[in-house]
């Protein structure tokens, strides 16, 4: 039987194709326009793939500390989207001044703003999951939403790549071109986000707390904290995510800057992560189909596997024609360790305690990679190697691993 999104599952998934846009732009041109700034300033190619590095773990370090608190303020009722909007209209507005901005330090300044902003903001919607599907459905309409995303952020990409690859021909500056491609995706982003907006009604939310909110919130996480002491499949499993998702993403955060350090043709990469996102599509739709009929776990299993491979992968790369295998593989495997885990998640927390739920698993995921670009960044710095730093993410996914079947294997409380 074909299965068919709801009208509320449909307006959820349309901020993936909002988000998705900042995301890819994180991992494209972004870099790109960095390592243009970096050059003009003298920093060499080292040094500039650290300082993208440690910029990003800085923005996971905000998201660690606000990402649960929000997280839980977001569970009392009426609060959830306000909550969002917030944090999506900081991200975008910071997307908007990047774009204009010319010195590298302050670039970073305002990177760090937008991209912890945007993972606050996944926090929330992340949390939403069950308010707008059931738990039967979680795992399509969550491959659905990434499938979507990937194949829908590239449209203002497209736009974006033809103004900074062809700006020259059109009349416009560098500079020009990319305030323009950022500024686009924030619109974008916004456009996408306004029927969740219109439209979300949170249905499961713990009660007003009298008194002071803040603090309350405060004392609902360390209840939370608490529970996780006493739950051990939910403790293993963010143990696991933590390890094998900071891998995916310093690989989705961090490819052009590495390929960029590399040498290699910057036309080339952003072509090359533009087939990551289309072959992305129909594989995040295959995975979620594959749901119904495997084990979640065991393709989030074979998927851990399939990074790890890709990791070690990453420490003989050296041609453009390797980046291009790299970028089909990832896409193969990169929506379905996205989707299932976030599903498998929504399936075995409290619904009214998603958002609680939902700010500490952002810490360990999508708030973006800590410790795997602080591995990269350490391992190229200390060797002088950037293949090096890439090819050692590989020993997080073996611990990813390892407490992903502890998790799996531990009954549910």
């Amino acid at each position: 039987m074909k299965f068919k999104l709801n009208d509320m599952e449909k307006k959820w998934i349309l901020y993936d194709v909002g988000n998705s846009a900042f995301t890819l732009l994180i991992a494209t041109i972004m870099p790109i326009y960095f390592n243009y700034l970096a050059d003009q300033a003298g920093i060499s190619e080292v040094n500039y793939l650290a300082y993208w590095g440690y910029a990003t773990s800085a923005a996971t370090i905000i998201v660690a500390v606000l990402g649960p608190v929000l997280g839980a303020a977001s569970d009392t009722k009426g609060r959830r989207k306000k909550i969002f909007l917030v944090s999506l209209l900081i991200g975008a507005l910071g997307c908007v001044f990047l774009g204009f901005t010319q010195s590298w330090i302050w670039f970073l300044l305002l990177f760090v703003i937008a991209k912890s902003a945007y993972s606050l903001s996944l926090v929330v919607y992340d949390s939403m999951l069950p308010d707008v599907t059931t738990d039967d459905r979680a795992d399509q309409v969550s491959a659905q939403g990434y499938a979507w995303g990937y194949i829908g952020s590239c449209i203002p990409f497209i736009l974006s790549l033809m103004l900074v690859l062809f700006y020259d021909k059109i009349g416009l500056t560098m500079k020009t071109a990319m305030g323009i491609s950022f500024l686009l995706v924030a619109v974008w982003w916004i456009v996408m986000s306004l029927p969740l907006l219109k439209n979300y009604r949170q249905k499961h939310y713990q009660s007003v707390a009298s008194g002071n909110n803040l603090a309350a919130s405060f004392r609902r996480l360390k209840g939370v904290f608490s529970e996780l002491k006493n739950n051990r499949k939910i403790l293993f499993f963010l143990i696991a995510f933590f390890f094998y998702i900071d891998g995916v993403y310093t690989i989705i955060d961090m490819a052009t800057a590495y390929g960029t350090a590399l040498g290699l043709d910057s036309t080339g990469l952003l072509l090359a992560l533009l087939v990551t996102q289309i072959v992305a599509f129909p594989a995040a739709l295959i995975f979620g189909r594959l749901a119904g009929k495997v084990s979640a776990s065991r393709l989030i299993t074979v998927s851990i596997g399939a990074y790890f491979l890709i990791a070690l992968y990453g420490i003989i790369l050296k041609e453009q024609y390797q980046f291009w295998i790299l970028a089909v593989v990832v896409g193969i495997f990169q929506g379905a360790i996205q989707s299932m885990s976030r599903s498998y998640f929504v399936k075995i927390i409290p619904a009214d305690k998603s958002g609680e739920y939902f700010g500490i698993y952002d810490i360990c995921g999508k708030g973006a990679a800590f410790a795997g670009t602080m591995v990269v960044s350490l391992i190229s710095q200390l060797s002088g190697s950037v293949n090096l730093g890439v090819g050692a993410l590989s020993v997080m996914f073996l611990i990813g691993i390892f407490f992903f079947l502890k998790a799996d294997k531990t009954p549910l409380k």
